[in-house]
């Protein structure tokens, strides 16, 4: 493993990382009506955190491959596509208020992230592992915006321009 790849990889997740903490869920999300499901807010740090090790971890292994195996460049632009996308969520969802826009972002995000596990599977099958646990949190991800949308669909239409 070069750890100075995996660590720039790591790195390339700040920008969604710091989104969270730019746009925490407050106050509105917290008087939304959520399924009895919703993991609990400890667990969405603890998740991302150990996601983002993975995804690095997953890139830095398709990364070893440039100059061997000719997918690699697909693979990793996949991987900078799905980043951008999990950029943009949290801004909004939590930022501007917009449920059905985020669910948008997320459903455009999992198919990203599934095209990304696809294409590091083919240059590595072990990042292709360590890219599961992350299409499996996309997908309860989507399912809650969902949830979230049809439980609220008042606040579903946006905020009211004032």
């Amino acid at each position: 493993m070069d750890i100075w790849v995996f660590f720039v990889f790591l790195l390339a997740c700040g920008p969604a990382a710091a989104t969270g903490a730019m746009f925490s869920p407050g106050a509105w999300y917290e008087a939304l009506k959520k399924p009895s499901w919703t993991p609990p807010n400890w667990l969405f740090p603890v998740a991302w955190t150990t996601l983002y090790i993975c995804m690095a971890l997953a890139a830095e292994r398709v990364a070893r491959q440039a100059g061997v195996d000719p997918a690699v460049g697909m693979a990793l632009a996949l991987y900078a596509l799905q980043m951008g996308l999990n950029c943009l969520w949290t801004p909004v969802f939590f930022g501007l208020r917009r449920m059905r826009a985020g669910m948008l972002v997320l459903a455009l995000l999992w198919l990203a992230v599934a095209a990304t596990l696809v294409a590091f599977w083919r240059v590595d099958w072990v990042a292709g592992l360590l890219f599961v646990p992350y299409l499996t949190w996309v997908t309860v991800a989507g399912a809650l915006n969902w949830s979230v949308v049809s439980l609220n669909p008042e606040q579903a239409k946006g905020p009211v321009a004032a």
